[in-house]
């Protein structure tokens, strides 16, 4: 393990099939309204918003709904929910739902006191939150972005065509989450799919960076042959309760901030695709799918162990009676087959991205320096063409 490092993670998590009662656990630490944020309204076809309501009730909490979060909550949403909490004073923000409502609720809680517009405090300049936040709880209905426990948030503003993540503090991360595997099974199979995809990637990330012989890979590799495993297991039988089970408990572990100590980490894929989903409005996971493969093909030759080390410690490919690059071009082949077991999209072009959007896209993707080659603007275009 290279470099100096801290770990800390406040978020308390409950798991399993009886996890929602211990919301009772936790409501009285809060004050009397909370806000309860979801999405398109599933819940409360499946039954879980009324459930959750006669917990709040049963605490003697006031409900304050705040439906309606899209899959990619925008700048504008994101003023409504803060409007919301300040006109009913909201002493916690309860997000039931996927990621998107979890980065909502903790986009709402670092701007409900803050006097700036938290599109261009957060996003445009990148700034620390300075003032009062509010606590955010999370009941997650769908496995993907690890956004119950850690404190990343991403919105997307429709005018400037931007999709940006901020990651937070400690101090914005959820002061609890509750991860019932069964809340999953109610997705659609393309849902369930591209948030398998986003867990992946977030591992991949962390792991395609740096060459020394690292504890936190041992760490990724293990998650990442549990994700493979577990994925095509849930394909065949979404009602496969242990594959859901660690198909969720990886999803959280991927990107707590655990597979990043120790590690320079890359994100261009997700660069990448956010910046494309800017443009196209297109499911998170499905954007990462379509970008991944040429860019690892562009920058594999830049790191040729570490992508040896994949088609060998992950996917099980033999790979002494092969050169570098035929072994590190395996471990893709091997990805790329199990992608489309999965039914991911595999090009921008199925998600809506056309030739005259590249130039756009392009400009939109923010370049990072921690993968194994910094790209040039040109390089990106390059590799937005190859993903058409």
């Amino acid at each position: 393990m290279l470099g100096n490092f801290k770990y800390v993670n406040a978020t308390k998590l409950y798991f399993g099939e009886d996890s929602l009662k211990y919301l009772n656990d936790e409501l009285p630490k809060y004050g009397e309204n909370v806000q309860l944020i979801y999405g398109g309204g599933s819940i409360k076809k499946n039954g879980i918003y009324d459930s959750v309501v006669e917990i709040l009730k049963a605490n003697g909490k006031k409900v304050v709904d705040d439906g309606g979060v899209m899959p990619n909550p925008t700048a504008d949403k994101l003023r409504d929910g803060v409007k919301i909490a300040r006109e009913n004073n909201v002493g916690l923000l309860l997000a039931v739902g996927g990621g998107s409502c979890c980065d909502y609720a903790k986009a709402v809680s670092v701007s409900v006191n803050c006097d700036e517009d938290p599109w261009e405090k957060y996003y445009a300049r990148f700034e620390e939150p300075d003032c009062e936040i509010i606590p955010v709880g999370c009941i997650l209905t769908m496995a993907g972005t690890g956004s119950e426990m850690n404190g990343g948030a991403v919105i997307t503003n429709h005018d400037t065509h931007q999709k940006i993540g901020h990651v937070f503090g400690e101090e914005v991360m959820p002061k609890f989450s509750i991860l019932n595997p069964r809340f999953t099974m109610t997705l659609p199979k393309n849902q369930m799919v591209a948030g398998i995809y986003d867990i992946f990637n977030h591992i991949c990330e962390q792991y395609f960076s740096g060459e020394d012989n690292n504890t936190t890979d041992y760490l990724a590799e293990g998650l990442m042959k549990s994700v493979i495993d577990a994925s095509l297991k849930a394909i065949e039988d979404p009602e496969d309760y242990e594959a859901r089970s660690n198909i969720m408990w990886a999803a959280t572990w991927a990107l707590n901030t655990l597979l990043s100590r120790g590690k320079k980490t890359d994100w261009m894929v997700h660069m990448l695709g956010q910046a494309a989903g800017a443009y196209t409005d297109a499911t998170h996971g499905m954007t990462l799918a379509a970008v991944s493969l040429p860019y690892y093909r562009h920058i594999m030759p830049h790191g040729l162990s570490k992508f040896k080390r994949f088609a060998r410690n992950v996917w099980g490919i033999h790979t002494s009676s092969k050169t570098d690059e035929e072994a590190a071009e395996a471990g893709l082949i091997a990805m790329e087959n199990w992608m489309r077991k999965l039914g991911l999209v595999m090009n921008l072009s199925e998600l809506g991205a056309t030739e005259d959007m590249i130039d756009g896209i392009a400009d939109a993707t923010i370049i990072l320096k921690g993968g194994y080659k910094v790209l040039t603007r040109d390089d990106v275009v390059a590799i937005l063409k190859e993903s058409l």
